[in-house]
């Protein structure tokens, strides 16, 4: 089954989170257009979405505008994360007939975008674009390496190993996806969540053009822990194991001394050390328990307060002249 749309050319949206890419937006934009003129049988709109960039990207993104009618800006009010940030073109895009989503630092190369189309145009419903190689840190690439293998052991679903963001999904994904309105994102799990027909696309990925990664350690750290709280409730699932194990550990630990005691009472020496280790050792696993349980608690009372994901401060789309800065919540 292939993908047509409802009346005239098909309409292909761009989702490109930016923050702190002034260095990377002209020659990101220049190798975008080259890419989608290879199939000027499509309308293109390119929606920029400006994550409180402390930088000049935003001045950027408008001279992008004033020369292309296709870009659109939207510009958050303050940092909200990049997941926030695609989230936020995804809501923008709902009437486009397909939306790929992808980064502004040419590691991930415009022209494999075109094969996705193709794809989709056969048929499928989600294109994901799936690292063949890639040119990171031997530590970048050793930690993506845990983070997925950890993930895939632990998921509730089936999350592809070695998959970003880059991706290209039909119109009724999107309207999937914007339905999932929590606060701690990973899209890559609620898209895998929403199911549908997906494939992969391989490529190799590319180094960044210029400037530095959005992702520092802390951030990939609580990026991971989103991943893998939000889609497995394996770590409680842990805790009871532990806790089983570390029980009837302590019922042969008794019946030893209640053994030792009776039977050989010259060998029963005061086990002070012991003892202090242990309790050391329980006290910190109690700790570790009570962290991954506040975890899960946590999520939950963010959750409650039911807050906009975000807040815009510039929104230019449409004809240049109707160019305004309302503010507005999603």
């Amino acid at each position: 089954m292939t993908h047509t749309p409802a009346a005239g050319r098909a309409t292909v949206a761009y989702v490109l989170p930016v923050f702190n890419e002034e260095d990377n937006i002209a020659a990101f934009h220049a190798a975008l257009v080259e890419a989608t003129a290879t199939r000027a049988d499509l309308d293109y709109e390119f929606v920029y979405v400006d994550d409180g960039s402390r930088d000049d990207s935003l001045a950027h993104l408008l001279k992008l505008r004033g020369d292309d009618d296709r870009v659109t800006v939207l510009s958050f009010s303050r940092n909200f994360g990049h997941q926030v940030a695609v989230t936020a073109g995804l809501d923008a895009c709902t009437t486009a007939d397909a939306v790929v989503v992808m980064d502004t630092d040419l590691q991930d190369p415009p022209r494999v975008s075109m094969e996705m189309v193709e794809m989709w145009e056969d048929g499928v419903d989600v294109v994901f674009a799936q690292r063949r190689s890639r040119r990171d840190s031997r530590f970048k690439r050793a930690t993506a390496f845990g983070f997925y293998w950890l993930l895939d052991r632990m998921a509730d679903i089936e999350i592809p190993r070695n998959v970003g963001d880059f991706r290209l999904m039909d119109r009724k994904v999107v309207a999937e996806v914007s339905r999932y309105r929590e606060q701690d994102r990973f899209l890559r799990g609620i898209v895998a969540h929403v199911g549908f027909r997906q494939e992969a696309v391989l490529f190799d990925r590319d180094e960044r053009f210029a400037g530095e990664t959005g992702y520092p350690l802390r951030k990939m750290i609580r990026f991971a822990a989103s991943g893998i709280v939000g889609f497995s409730t394996a770590p409680l699932r842990w805790i009871s194991r532990l806790g089983f194990a570390i029980s009837a550990f302590s019922v042969l630990l008794a019946v030893y001394v209640l053994g030792v005691r009776i039977f050989r009472p010259e060998e029963s020496v005061p086990g002070w050390a012991f003892l202090g280790v242990g309790m050391f050792l329980l006290s910190g696993l109690q700790l570790i328990m009570m962290g991954v349980i506040g975890s899960y608690l946590g999520r939950v009372y963010v959750e409650a307060q039911d807050r906009p994901l975000y807040s815009l401060a510039l929104t230019a789309r449409g004809p240049r002249d109707g160019d305004a800065t309302p503010r507005g919540r999603r």
